[in-house]
């Protein structure tokens, strides 16, 4: 079961902002997410807004949310920890 990944013009404006390593292991995690968003290895759901999901790459976060009928994830924010959770 493979879904298909989108981004949010946030999310991509943020992806381009942070060094080449951190930016292969979010591709990497993407790709992850891509395979099977619901993998309670990678991502839990986010507490305070039932529809979304968080995951963790080191200091930084993927916040999300699936589109199931569709099959796609939508990417809400790539945020640092500290200020991930502040919007939701």
């Amino acid at each position: 079961m493979s879904y298909r990944v989108e981004l949010d013009a946030r999310a991509v404006k943020q992806a381009e902002k942070l060094d080449r390593e951190t930016l292969k292991r979010l591709q990497r995690r993407l790709r992850e997410l891509a395979h099977n968003p619901f993998d309670p290895r990678i991502s839990k759901p986010l507490t305070m807004a039932a529809d979304r999901r968080t995951s963790r790459v080191g200091n930084w976060r993927i916040i999300y949310f699936i589109d199931a009928p569709s099959k796609t994830v939508f990417i809400a924010a790539i945020c640092p920890r500290g200020k991930a959770y502040d919007r939701f």
